[in-house]
């Protein structure tokens, strides 16, 4: 049976931790160490920097408890900061790490990647066709999109996160979060199709 702090929403968690009850954020922490930490392994390319980069966001989300709009929602607002700490993180390393885009997304099993939930006008790769090198290419392409347009992806496709959600989280007009999108994507292709015609040649 769930308890009565299981049952409550993120906000209710935050207001109670704000009000002093010791019990809320672990809570809190606990119900996000999956979904948070594989975006941040994503982010950031390895599980001891993702680690990292984790405790640094809930103790940002410690301090800046008291500013948060508790009317509107936990979620999109907790993965803006870790999103901010992973760029944090990615200035500190000149060496960009390679995301692991071949994990599974969610915890389903339903197997799908990255590449299987991109969907837009421009031509990608078919999942279910690539073997282990093209995979390899794909990792790559997205590795070396700017971090602008990494971070809209992960937002949308690993987080599955609105239109209206990712422009609130960031701050930034509905119609520049669909232009993003919509240059990731295609970059996405760009970089994608200009490996493989190299390998072709």
């Amino acid at each position: 049976m769930p308890t009565d702090i299981e049952q409550r929403s993120d906000e209710e968690l935050l207001s109670a931790h704000i009000d002093g009850d010791s019990s809320a954020f672990p809570e809190l922490m606990d119900r996000y160490k999956n979904s948070l930490l594989h975006f941040l392994i994503r982010f950031v390319g390895t599980t001891a920097a993702a680690e990292d980069v984790f405790q640094e966001a809930f103790l940002q989300v410690h301090i800046s408890a008291e500013t948060f709009d508790l009317t509107r929602r936990f979620k999109p607002w907790l993965f803006t900061i870790a999103a901010n700490k992973g760029r944090d993180w990615h200035r500190k390393h000149s060496k960009r790490t390679v995301l692991s885009l071949s994990q599974e997304i969610g915890g389903d099993g339903d197997g799908a990647r990255f590449v299987d939930l991109m969907e837009s006008d421009q031509e990608l790769p078919d999942a279910k066709l690539l073997d282990s090198e093209q995979i390899d290419s794909v990792r790559n392409a997205v590795d070396h999109l700017p971090n602008h347009l990494r971070e809209i992806l992960l937002l949308s496709y690993f987080q599955q996160m609105s239109y209206v959600q990712i422009a609130d989280s960031l701050q930034i007009p509905l119609g520049t979060v669909k232009s993003r999108l919509h240059a990731a994507v295609a970059a996405f292709s760009q970089t994608w199709q200009a490996s493989n015609t190299e390998e072709q040649v």
